[in-house]
């Protein structure tokens, strides 16, 4: 029905009604079936595709008929008495097919001299509508904010006590965003405390060197990528998804947090080579990069502030193996042996690893494989002289959700696969389509890696930065000879105490913590691993200890909900410009 906010719809000008629909006009209380449906709505739910501006106005008076563009023959339809618009008059795609004018939302807003149309939400976009309940208003636009974030914490042991910084500096003054706050841990005897910064809650004893240092990962999202799957960010304004306008973002994203190392996925080389290393570099950064083995052209890079390390060597994983079916795809790793630039006893070192795998749901074999090629190549890079491995960090998006077979393989350090799903390794699918069961082995003997996640050629050779060769001595626990009467076991192992940086459940509520959030899921998939110290009382229980020294968790950047994240439109939005947000930890390295 024509809903308009006035008691007589046309103002007096009936006559101009009449003159276009004929003398029987109905009145305003009869039904208006001769106009369409879409028409007889016009006052009262506008549609058009709106972009940008928020004011639809005109600087000249409006005439009594407006001519109407539909699928047949013009159609006029009366305004109230002539209006001066105010400024800034903007003609957007209005006047066009009905199904273009469908697809949009205007209201008629108390029109009155001097009033304008305007559209009810400058969040609300025409392509591809998202269900009703993710089309949440800004928090800042309701009477009530979004969640606060001091359920966020993790309450790992009681030995834990938490110190929430928050960035008041940043995101906090922009409009539409939703704030980030750091989780601060630290260790104070059996008693849970909570200080107001982190110096308070932090003391240090004389017995260790200290070397404290931040770790960012983050999917920046391949603009290639996100064209090629356009169909997940159909809930966004298409200028936010051009990479002029994001690559700004992501860099001012990572000028704010300030990480000492970066381990950066999805990032297109062309961007790279032109934008995004140049860009690094003069905030500081050494990178190295990785690209994809095959017709993608993004990789995965590692950037370190030189002021803190300097590189001792970059080895580069490939996952495709020519000869072996099972490895077709072109996923990669890079892995680093970084050295501190503070003065301890002995040469301390730390490893650095990054990876994207596999996404395929149904594929958990190549994911488990891709998986044991990044640890076999930590463990030929992480040995030290007495036969333990220098503290590591594992980074990256691993398309695997928290609890699943892959998941509890990388922290348990142990998985049997026998009788396992395919499709239920990466825990992506509640009801996997794919219902093959493992074969056992998973890869086969020519790749070369053992069940233990080490390369099992005992005269492999390593190259040093040096050009020299690693003795057979110094390969120690990383090599293993193959015995070729060895039972088959479905049985993985890896040797390193792993814990996550976050714990992905708010303790209080229960609810999941996010790391990307588009059209068709809002889901962890990304983390960051890294080998505990002995006395870290914020790691999860792990594999058995075989490092030496350790880190200490200081704290993190806390995550956030699916809801508190479509309070802003999900991702990518305004003012983040990838659909993964990034991940952000404080580590004190430990040398006894």
């Amino acid at each position: 029905e024509l809903a308009l906010p006035w008691d007589d719809p046309f103002g007096g000008y009936r006559g101009c009604v009449e003159a276009i629909a004929g003398p029987h006009w109905p009145r305003p209380a009869e039904r208006h079936s001769m106009l369409p449906r879409h028409m007889q709505r016009l006052g009262r739910d506008w549609f058009t595709h709106w972009n940008g501006s928020q004011i639809f106005a005109s600087n000249s008076p409006a005439s009594n008929c407006m001519r109407w563009a539909g699928y047949s023959p013009w159609t006029s339809f009366p305004l109230p008495p002539p209006v001066d618009f105010s400024a800034n008059w903007r003609l957007t795609p209005v006047f066009g097919p009905w199904r273009q004018f469908q697809n949009s939302n205007w209201q008629l807003d108390n029109f009155m001299p001097n009033s304008c149309f305007h559209p009810p939400n400058p969040s609300m976009k025409s392509e591809g509508e998202e269900p009703l309940t993710k089309k949440r208003r800004l928090s800042g636009q309701q009477g009530t904010s979004a969640p606060e974030e001091e359920s966020n914490f993790s309450n790992h042991k009681d030995a834990l006590c938490y110190s929430v910084a928050q960035n008041e500096e940043k995101h906090s003054s922009k409009k539409g965003t939703v704030k980030r706050h750091w989780e601060y841990f630290c260790q104070h005897g059996t008693a849970m405390k909570i200080f107001e910064s982190k110096e308070a809650g932090q003391s240090n004893t004389g017995s260790e060197a200290k070397f404290d240092f931040t770790v960012m990962s983050y999917n920046i999202l391949s603009q290639n990528l996100l064209e090629d799957n356009f169909h997940l960010y159909r809930h966004c304004r298409q200028r936010l998804l051009i990479w002029t306008y994001r690559f700004p973002n992501i860099l001012q994203e990572i000028k704010q947090q300030d990480a000492d190392v970066l381990c950066l996925q999805e990032v297109q080389e062309d961007h790279y080579r032109t934008e995004i290393k140049s860009s690094l570099e003069s905030l500081g950064y050494h990178c190295e990069y990785k690209m994809r083995t095959g017709r993608k052209p993004d990789g995965c890079a590692i950037c370190f502030k030189t002021s803190k390390f300097s590189l001792i060597s970059s080895n580069p994983v490939e996952f495709f193996r020519r000869d072996i079916p099972l490895l077709d795809r072109d996923n990669v790793g890079l892995v680093l042996l970084l050295q501190p630039r503070f003065h301890c006893k002995t040469n301390a070192a730390i490893c650095i690893a990054n990876t994207h795998l596999l996404y395929n749901p149904r594929r958990g074999d190549i994911k488990l494989t891709q998986l044991a090629m990044l640890l076999a190549e930590i463990a030929s890079v992480a040995p030290q002289k007495d036969g333990t491995f220098c503290p590591i960090v594992i980074c990256g998006d691993f398309n695997s959700v928290p609890g699943s077979p892959l998941y509890r393989f990388i922290k348990e350090g142990k998985l049997n696969y026998e009788g396992l799903a395919i499709g239920k390794v990466s825990g992506q699918e509640q009801f996997p389509r794919g219902q093959r069961i493992l074969s056992v082995p998973i890869w086969p003997k020519k790749l070369g890696i053992s069940q233990n996640c080490v390369y099992e050629v005992k005269q492999q050779q390593k190259e040093e930065s040096t050009g020299e060769k690693l003795d057979a001595e110094k390969l120690g626990n990383t090599q293993e000879i193959v015995i070729e009467s060895e039972k088959l076991s479905s049985k993985l192992q890896h040797h390193f105490k792993l814990s996550s940086v976050y714990s992905h459940y708010f303790p209080e509520t229960g609810i999941p913590e996010v790391t990307t959030c588009h059209s068709r899921s809002a889901v962890t998939v990304d983390y960051i691993f890294y080998s505990a110290a002995n006395n870290d009382t914020a790691a999860q229980p792990g594999a058995e200890d075989s490092s030496h020294g350790g880190l200490k968790l200081l704290g993190r950047l806390a995550l956030l909900t699916e809801k508190d994240l479509w309070t802003v439109n999900g991702l990518p939005n305004e003012n983040n410009s990838s659909d993964h947000l990034p991940l952000l930890a404080e580590f004190r390295l430990i040398e006894r």
